[in-house]
Formats: structure tokens, sequence, C-alpha cells
């Protein structure tokens, strides 16, 4: 059985989804069958990093929003970060373009390494403060996993692992994905959106019971909290 997650390491609901699902998957008995294929998405595709400004800057300028507004705005994320076990930290966020980082989740695809590599960007950028463009901070997150400096020099100008973050978020668009974080189950059944826990819990069931093969239509099961192409968080 395979689950497909669409995610982009700027979006912090992917975050949340990530923690959510995972706590699910642990439970699942048959989780040793299931097979978990994260796939690269850009929300802000044309973003230009911009390390003068955090998180709530970018949104209150983006937004056209007061930073107080936007400050009371992720009130509710903060909280839910909080209840999945993220500490959240806005404040020091760096603006910074994605595209980069996908290609280490392309890279880390290779190597069977994908799920750790997901989460040492997502705390690199909102725990952490780091900029994810920075070919310098992507080679201290690859050599926690074994990967040498070399090895994510390369990848970040490799056309070939440009070409499969290209290619997933083409896929996206030909399965009507514009918000993230999106998860999809033997490409039957779909979630989108940082859902809980007990839901994943109900798909992952669902799907093992009354997977049909030749069923290719998506049914979306739950729409909740995510980002958009709007840049709607």
């Amino acid at each position: 059985m395979k689950v497909d997650i669409w995610s982009d390491i700027r979006c912090p609901f992917c975050f949340i989804g990530k923690k959510n699902f995972e706590k699910a998957f642990q439970k699942f008995v048959q989780n040793d069958k299931i097979e978990i294929n994260w796939h690269s998405f850009q929300l802000d595709p044309n973003m230009k990093t911009d390390l003068t400004k955090n998180h709530y800057e970018y949104l209150s300028e983006v937004k056209g929003f007061p930073m107080a507004q936007i400050m009371q705005m992720h009130e509710n994320l903060i909280q839910a970060g909080k209840n999945a076990g993220i500490g959240f930290n806005f404040e020091e966020v760096k603006v910074s373009n994605s595209f980069k980082s996908q290609i280490l989740v392309q890279l880390a695809k290779e190597k069977g390494k994908v799920n750790e590599m997901e989460e040492l960007l997502f705390e690199a950028y909102f725990i952490l403060g780091k900029n994810i463009d920075d070919v310098e901070v992507l080679s201290e997150i690859g050599e926690k996993l074994g990967f040498t400096k070399e090895e994510i020099q390369n990848a970040v100008q490799s056309m070939e692992l440009t070409e499969l973050v290209n290619n997933d978020i083409t896929e996206a668009a030909s399965l009507g994905i514009n918000s993230v974080p999106f998860f999809v189950f033997n490409r039957k059944y779909a979630i989108s959106g940082a859902q809980p826990t007990h839901l994943f819990s109900e798909v992952l069931e669902k799907s093992w019971s009354e997977f049909a093969e030749n069923d290719s239509k998506l049914k979306i099961i739950e729409e909740g909290d995510s980002c958009d192409l709007d840049r709607n968080c």
C-alpha cells in the first residue's frame, strides 16, 4: 500500500500534518506494509530569499495586513504546533525560497532517508531560523544524514534532481492539488490539510480494507488547515 504526500518545507501546516500522520502511522498495525512517498511542492516558486524579513514581516508585506493582525492570525497555528510537539519560532524564520531544499528531498529519496530529511529541513526552517536556500546550511543538514558536502553541492546543481522536483509539482497540478499538505492513499482516498491523528488513522484503516486497484478517481475525505498557492495559511 502506498501513501503519497505533497509538502513544502515553508508550509507550517505541512510540519504539523507530518507529525500527526506519523502518530497514526506508528499505531497502524500494518505499517510495515506501507510505502510512504514524499513529493515536492512549492507554494511560492517565484519568491526571492530575503534575510532582512522574518515570517511575520513577509506575510504582512505580501498580504497588506498590519503586523499585529498577522501575529494574531498565527495564535491558533502556534497552539496547533504545540499540540503536535512543534515549537514554531516564526520571529526567527528566514524568508527563503524552498526549491534547493526540495532537491535535497529528492536526493534523500534515492538513499531511503527522505522522512529524516523532511524532519531536519522543517526543524531548520521553522525552529532554528536557518536559510534553506543556502548551500552551506543544506550541507550541514545533509551531513547529519551521512551525505558529504560535495554530494549536497552537486545535488543542488543537478539537472536530474531539478527535473524530479518539477515532475512532482507537475503531477500535483494534474491531480488538482493547489494546497499542502496533501495526502493520497493508494490513489483512491485523499486528505487535504493538517488533520488530527484520529482522522489519519481512520483513513489508513479505510484505504487498507477498501483498496480498489482500478479505482483511480481521488476521493477527498476531509479538507483542513493548509497553505495554498495564494499564500493563505
